[in-house]
């Protein structure tokens, strides 16, 4: 009886032991303000297969077709976020999709002939008050939104309000008064964003209270069955704001700091920002990211007017967040608008990770993932040599990877680049791109230095007011550079980015 009692007290400790760290872990993630976080968006049956019955319909060698992925295999990976440094996570809409495919043609160019478009992607809701079953199950969304809050990992749903999918039952749905709950037609999208059907896609009439009713009660209750952090808010242009306010109440009533993040097309710190001034939204992606990162590192423009658009972005409204990215499932990856150029595309990923806002990392960059444009875009995850499908042998760049994580641990590091305030240090003509990052609440500074030439150069800067130590670090070599009349003078390889802090901060 006492080995009996002994045996049930360790139970006893262990257990509530367990239960500290875990609740210690969700405090610590539901503490951390989500512009410290880097946000990784997964396309969840492109991902990795996890539950092989729900397998019926998977047809891999079709672009636009099922392919295997699904909650549970997300769930069983999400030790490759966390070993990358990853803090949020974005899944795409879970609802049951279009029960056939569409045929679709990609360009031409591709080489790929006409092909069958499943909803693999979410964005075609069928039944909002369904799961789609090759994703899984409500408690399978459950378990992998508390599989991610034991690892310290905040979830972010992907919710669609404006438009069913193609061939709706929605279609023939009505309101109590006799009015359908969506309107037909093309209509034109940069005449009245509100009414028109994007891409042919039935439009919600939101303007509906019944309709606008059903669609909320749809999507938040299930983010409270799942406990979900937030909302991706798909097509968010073309909801009026009317609509947006009374979905911020109703979130809000979930949770009190239950995040938005919205898809804006086009949005920038400028365009946002009327959204942001009547508190619609928390945060919206910054589209001119980008094709900005991407023409600075191709030799386009000047150095400096790439660090005064850099600067710019830091006007955007205090308490708020752009979401800046290189690469989406609705746009050509960065790697392949760069060429395959490896040194480019890893000189964007460290202005990503050394600029305001939060970083959103497309599911494979970080591996150097294949694909271009649409559809090519949406292609498996790449596992390299272990055996997870769809993308098991599928080859990967490890060495991009630890890249990857070398700047998310150097961002966490430095308060300076999460919310420091921005320098240019470029001159008119200077062919390096120069600024520096600084918290002056945390002694945190931080100075990048960016060469886009195929030839190496000098940078010969003077560092900006409140630089007192003698010595900079480079942050991913390690290399200690000693200050000479309060100046830092480096060589900076060609095609690369070099990024300095006090000696002591790396």
């Amino acid at each position: 009886m006492r080995v009996v009692s002994l045996a049930r007290q360790c139970l006893a400790a262990c257990a509530g032991a367990l239960i500290w760290l875990v609740s210690g872990a969700v405090q610590a993630q539901a503490a951390r303000p989500w512009s410290e976080d880097v946000l990784y968006f997964v396309l969840i049956d492109r991902f990795a297969d996890g539950d092989p019955t729900n397998n019926a319909r998977v047809q891999k060698r079709n672009p636009g077709g099922y392919h295997g992925g699904d909650l549970k295999g997300l769930t069983l990976q999400l030790e490759e976020l966390v070993d990358l440094g990853v803090t949020a996570l974005w899944i795409n809409p879970v609802q049951k999709q279009m029960p056939k495919g569409m045929y679709a043609q990609a360009p031409a160019k591709l080489g790929i002939p006409e092909f069958n478009h499943w909803g693999f992607h979410g964005y075609w809701i069928d039944d909002f008050e369904a799961i789609e079953p090759q994703f899984g199950t409500r408690d399978d969304l459950k378990n992998l939104v508390d599989a991610a809050h034991k690892r310290g990992i905040k979830v972010l749903l992907d919710v669609v309000y404006n438009h069913a999918g193609y061939d709706s039952p929605y279609r023939d749905r009505r309101t109590k008064a006799g009015a359908p709950f969506l309107r037909l037609g093309e209509g034109n999208c940069e005449i009245d964003p509100i009414t028109c059907a994007v891409g042919g896609l039935p439009d919600f009439r939101t303007e509906d209270p019944e309709v606008a009713d059903y669609l909320l009660n749809a999507n938040i209750g299930l983010a409270r069955y799942a406990g979900v952090d937030g909302f991706r808010l798909d097509t968010y242009k073309h909801v009026a704001s009317d609509f947006w306010a009374e979905h911020r109440k109703r979130t809000r009533a979930l949770k009190p700091d239950f995040f938005l993040l919205a898809e804006h097309w086009g949005g920038t710190a400028e365009s946002l920002d009327g959204f942001f001034q009547r508190d619609e939204v928390d945060s919206g992606f910054d589209f001119s990211f980008k094709g900005s990162c991407e023409g600075f590192v191709s030799g386009r423009g000047r150095a400096i007017a790439y660090g005064a658009y850099l600067g710019k972005r830091h006007k955007v409204r205090a308490g708020y967040i752009l979401a800046h990215y290189l690469s989406s499932h609705d746009e050509p990856m960065s790697l392949a608008n760069l060429g395959r150029d490896k040194e480019k595309f890893r000189m964007c990923v460290a202005l990503q990770m050394t600029s305001l806002g939060m970083p959103v990392i497309y599911y494979g960059e970080e591996v150097a993932r294949g694909g271009s444009e649409w559809p090519t875009n949406r292609n498996d995850m790449p596992w390299g040599k272990r055996d997870i499908q769809p993308g098991g042998g599928v080859e990967r760049d490890e060495a991009m990877r630890d890249y990857y994580k070398s700047l998310i641990k150097l961002r966490k590091q430095h308060k300076a680049l999460t919310r420091g305030d921005f320098t240019l240090m470029s001159g008119q003509q200077d062919p390096l791109l120069a600024f520096a990052r600084a918290d002056a609440a945390n002694a945190d500074r931080v100075v990048v230095l960016a060469n886009r030439d195929s030839e190496a150069r000098a940078a010969d800067y003077a560092l900006p007011a409140g630089w007192t130590a003698s010595q900079v670090v480079d942050q991913l070599s390690g290399e200690v550079v000693t200050l000479a009349e309060g100046r830092l003078r480096v060589a900076v390889p060609p095609k690369s980015v070099r990024i300095f802090a006090a000696e002591g901060t790396r």
